[in-house]
């Protein structure tokens, strides 16, 4: 390794100055001696101190299994959203200046009313969702060219910037439908992409157990009553340029259209 940084807090702060003021680093897998997983949750819940902002919620990352070979990685992982990083599409360009070479996902939200756990079956889990809503995250990468280890991208806060909520939609017996809904993404009005529920873990609600069980494993805060869960991107990660403007089309659901545009 060509660097040691002495301690987990000094990592995290390192980390979090890239994050703050959309600075690139070399990957902590390739600078700090014995990193790993273990290691990466420890700096992700230093972020939540250093961040000072109340934790709405968490994303889930690398659900989508037809990504990783892509990216590099071999399961999922997930970051903190705070009161900061959620916000409503309301019709007004959204500007790119405080991310790292962002790029857009298309995903399914959720917001709970009642704890979850892995444990539950499809049915006992919407008993415990208030809504469900379109999204789209903007991720980013602290790490050049998006070039990372699964553990970089946990301790990264997993690549999350922002969370791009469109109408919430009430919890009926169509959210069993989750797993067929057919996304049509489009860029500059240009269909690019077709994604489906089922590609994020099987579905959202199969990804949000994932979560549960994942947080149980990394000994890491358990989700609670009032956190909105984003479950992950439906199709590939989009370069956002200057001017664009995104599409996503919620077929087979309820969840319908939204639409974001971009400015420096």
């Amino acid at each position: 390794m060509s660097e040691v940084m002495p301690s987990i807090r000094d990592v995290s702060i390192s980390v979090h100055d890239a994050i703050v003021n959309a600075r690139q680093m070399p990957p902590l897998s390739q600078t700090v001696s014995g990193f790993d997983l273990t290691m990466a949750h420890g700096i992700s819940t230093e972020l939540r101190v250093l961040r000072g902002e109340r934790v709405v919620g968490r994303k889930i990352g690398f659900t989508n299994r037809t990504l990783w070979e892509r990216y590099g990685v071999s399961a999922p992982m997930w970051g903190d959203m705070t009161e900061g990083s959620v916000a409503d599409l309301d019709g007004r360009p959204v500007s790119m200046a405080r991310f790292c070479e962002p790029r857009l996902e298309p995903e399914i939200a959720l917001k709970l009313a009642a704890p979850v756990d892995a444990s539950m079956d499809d049915e006992t889990i919407l008993e415990a969702i208030e809504w469900i809503a379109p999204a789209f995250e903007i991720v980013q990468s602290i790490f050049p060219r998006w070039k990372f280890t699964l553990a970089d991208c946990a301790a990264a806060n997993g690549l999350h910037g922002r969370l791009l909520l469109g109408p919430r939609v009430p919890v009926g017996a169509w959210a069993l439908g989750l797993p067929g809904v057919v996304l049509r993404l489009s860029k500059n009005g240009e269909l690019v992409e077709t994604g489906y529920g089922h590609n994020v873990l099987d579905g959202p609600l199969s990804a949000l157990r994932h979560l549960c069980a994942a947080l149980v494993g990394a000994a890491a805060s358990p989700l609670a009553p009032g956190e909105i869960v984003t479950t992950g991107t439906l199709t590939d990660a989009w370069v956002i340029a200057e001017g664009d403007t995104f599409s996503a089309t919620y077929e087979e659901s309820p969840l319908g259209t939204i639409s974001a545009s971009f400015i420096p």
